[in-house]
């Protein structure tokens, strides 16, 4: 096969797969606009033939949507903050403090990443429980208040900055904690953004472990609010269902996009090292 003819092979190869990924976007987007009627007799058509916006007034109606969205994104704010900070200093201490066992220490972090989250739901739950933070937002925010993913990536980023500008620094009479807020945090700006980006949207789309703890609806975050319209035993209000989609992918679609350039070069800098 010729050059030419393989990278016109790669480009409608690559061509499908955005096809393939942006379809259940414009799918939900243009279902959210159809009646029940007609979602259900066009349910594959992309272009609505007589689009309303009932389903969205119905959603603002029907559930208090504003303290929905403060919710979700509450839990996803702390939970991204916390997240950053006790990588941040996780990753400092195993990158530049030599102690026994660091080595080891790292490799069981990493190792917690292949443990399935149903292993550690029901322990979660009880701790929660215990504590008496069921159906309440700290209870589902608690047990994500740390991250291996976010150790694993600040930590291959902070070994890219040489130890000899913290040894100067202390040789200087610069303290740790200046060293990490005025030497290592600006070097690393870009790899928090972009962490902070993936850990505020696994927050914000988390089900299954919200589910588990929220009862009330005073306390619901999105994901929750849509279940609330699909029903497993029929008469799903699909349209509505879709409206609800629409509005909680918006706000991790918006971050992607604008920061999915710091996004993608942290990945890359995680493979060099």
């Amino acid at each position: 096969m010729k050059t030419k003819d393989r990278q016109v092979l790669l480009h409608l190869v690559l061509v499908l797969l955005v096809v393939i990924s942006l379809f259940p976007i414009v799918f939900a987007l243009s279902n959210s606009f159809k009646s029940l009627e007609e979602s259900f007799n066009n349910v594959l058509s992309l272009i609505p033939k007589s689009p309303t916006l009932s389903n969205y007034l119905y959603v603002f109606s029907r559930l208090p949507l504003f303290k929905i969205i403060l919710n979700t994104f509450t839990i996803a704010f702390i939970v991204t903050t916390v997240k950053i900070v006790t990588s941040v200093l996780a990753s400092y201490s195993l990158v530049y403090y030599d102690f026994k066992g660091k080595n080891f220490i790292y490799l069981v972090f990493l190792t917690t990443m292949f443990i399935p989250f149903t292993v550690t739901m029901i322990p979660n739950y009880l701790i929660v429980s215990k504590l008496g933070l069921t159906d309440s937002i700290w209870g589902v925010m608690l047990p994500q208040f740390a991250d291996v993913l976010g150790i694993f990536l600040l930590r291959q980023s902070m070994r890219t900055i040489p130890k000899s500008i913290i040894e100067v620094a202390k040789i200087d009479g610069v303290g740790e904690g200046h060293i990490l807020l005025d030497i290592i945090l600006p070097i690393l700006r870009p790899s928090m953004i972009s962490t902070a980006i993936i850990f505020f949207i696994n927050s914000w789309n988390e089900y299954v472990w919200p589910v588990l703890i929220i009862s009330s609806q005073d306390h619901y975050t999105l994901s929750l609010a849509l279940q609330m319209f699909i029903s497993s035993e029929g008469g799903t209000e699909f349209p509505i269902a879709m409206a609800v989609s629409v509005i909680t992918m918006i706000i991790p679609l918006v971050l992607f996009l604008l920061f999915q350039r710091h996004i993608i070069s942290t990945f890359i800098s995680s493979g060099v090292k």
